[in-house]
């Protein structure tokens, strides 16, 4: 046997394949789907409140810990779905790239994160009152296609709460602006995860997993989804007036639905193969697109 054919041993796996292993597990860039719009409630919190540095360094840190604490913890509820559906075999825990008990530990630790970046807001006491009850909500939702069809929005609900929870952790009270907020979001992203679980149909029909796609079928699902959309909108538009945002951030409104519009052309129903594009890339416009028009907007025409 010559040096070239003597068998070859792995490359060590360094802290940062690790870490960045990791990152890909809780798909960290989706990050964008909800963090903008926490940011959007704080800024319209901070025209009638004063600014902290340290209240936005919270919001930022709540929000990563707990969506990478909930994400990590869905991972780990469903390698055994994963391992078997074509589609999600090849992530990272059913691949074997990462073990259970590394991403058990990483959930523990994005958990207490969580609870700890609370400490932020103090004096106001109900960020720290509520982080626990907030928590077991989020990763709650990894069980919710076990047992209901609504999962989809049982995610949008979960992620609905950064805005509420920015404006509470900062003026300790409730405005109908961060309400109309959570609107938006709670009908747009259970519209838009209807839309991601086309492609699974099929696959949770024979698991008896529970999702609206396979159980009315694609095309009405597709509709349903089209229809949360169209809400959506209306109260994209009554979030506008009850922030009393200006004209700016209404040509922004009607930019976002025209992009959803577009959203649902991607989509067919004899035709999924676009679908990431719609999840992704779209959606991702819309959340960081919202922000910065609304802070441009504020800027131009401060309220008050």
């Amino acid at each position: 046997m010559t040096a070239d054919t003597l068998p070859q041993s792995a490359p060590p796996v360094t802290v940062w394949k690790r870490v960045t292993d990791l990152l890909g597990l809780i798909r960290f860039s989706h990050t964008v789907f909800a963090l903008p719009f926490a940011l959007l409630s704080a800024l319209l919190a901070w025209q009638t409140a004063p600014f902290h540095p340290q209240q936005l360094a919270g919001i930022v840190l709540c929000m990563v810990f707990a969506r990478s604490a909930a994400m990590a913890f869905n991972r780990l509820v469903d390698r055994d779905f994963d391992a078997q559906n074509p589609r999600t075999a090849k992530r990272h825990l059913p691949a074997g790239q990462l073990s259970v008990g590394l991403v058990t530990t990483f959930t523990i630790l994005c958990s207490a994160g969580f609870i700890a970046s609370t400490l932020c807001f103090l004096p106001n006491p109900w960020p720290l009152r509520l982080s626990v009850p907030v928590l077991l909500f989020l990763l709650s939702y990894s069980y919710a296609k076990r047992f209901t069809a609504l999962c989809h929005y049982w995610l949008s609900a979960a992620l609905m709460l950064s805005p509420l929870a920015a404006w509470i952790a900062i003026t300790g009270g409730i405005a109908w602006p961060p309400v109309w907020l959570a609107a938006v979001i709670f009908f747009w992203v259970g519209g838009f995860d209807i839309l991601y679980a086309t492609q699974d149909a099929e696959f949770d029909r024979t698991q008896k997993l529970h999702s609206l796609p396979s159980r009315l079928g694609v095309q009405p699902a597709l509709r349903l989804a089209l229809a949360s959309h169209l809400i959506t909108i209306a109260c994209l538009f009554a979030f506008w007036k009850s922030a009393g945002l200006g004209p700016l951030f209404l040509a922004g409104a009607v930019g976002v639905s025209l992009l959803l519009i577009y959203e649902h052309w991607l989509v067919r129903p004899n035709d999924l193969s676009r679908v990431n594009v719609a999840f992704f890339n779209i959606n991702a416009v819309i959340s960081l697109g919202l922000l910065a028009i609304a802070a441009l907007d504020l800027w131009i025409f401060p309220k008050g």
